[in-house]
């Protein structure tokens, strides 16, 4: 988890994305039967999102392989893992008509639970300055969207 607690800042949890291990179907990992073991993983280009901010300088979370790619955009990611460039972790939501289609497939590391990864989403601000009216609404919602979306979010 990136958050940081400090007396200064409050968090509140909002809502938590499931992440899945997935690579193209053209990728030699998508053939692996069953929990692909971590000497194999490190075999090939992982695709990395990368932090822009330091709060996780010098971090390194997920990290299977010492052959990394790191990118700053999902997006730019999402479009790697289509054309094959590597394999890597992505909110389930983002790739569930992906794995539907069959371009991409999911890839279970040996030491993940099969069914993926929950990161939590959370709203930090100062203790001394709350969200007004607008960051309040903000908040909530998103927490009211978790109970309209629970098949993706825990």
């Amino acid at each position: 988890s990136f958050a940081v607690q400090t007396p200064e800042l409050v968090t509140e949890r909002l809502i938590g994305v499931r992440m899945v291990m997935v690579a193209a179907a053209s990728h030699p990992l998508a053939r692996h039967a069953g929990a692909v073991p971590t000497a194999e993983l490190a075999r090939h280009t992982q695709l990395v999102l990368t932090d822009r901010s330091d709060l996780s300088k010098d971090r390194q979370f997920g990290i299977f392989s010492p052959h990394i790619w790191r990118l700053a955009d999902l997006g730019a990611k999402h479009e790697f893992l289509l054309a094959g460039l590597g394999w890597g972790g992505m909110p389930l939501p983002r790739v569930e008509r992906d794995l539907a289609e069959g371009t991409l497939v999911r890839i279970e590391p040996e030491d993940q639970p099969p069914e993926g990864m929950v990161v939590p989403i959370a709203a930090t601000y100062r203790a001394d300055s709350p969200p007004g009216p607008a960051g309040r609404w903000l908040i909530d919602r998103l927490r009211s969207t978790t109970a309209m979306c629970p098949s993706h979010l825990s």
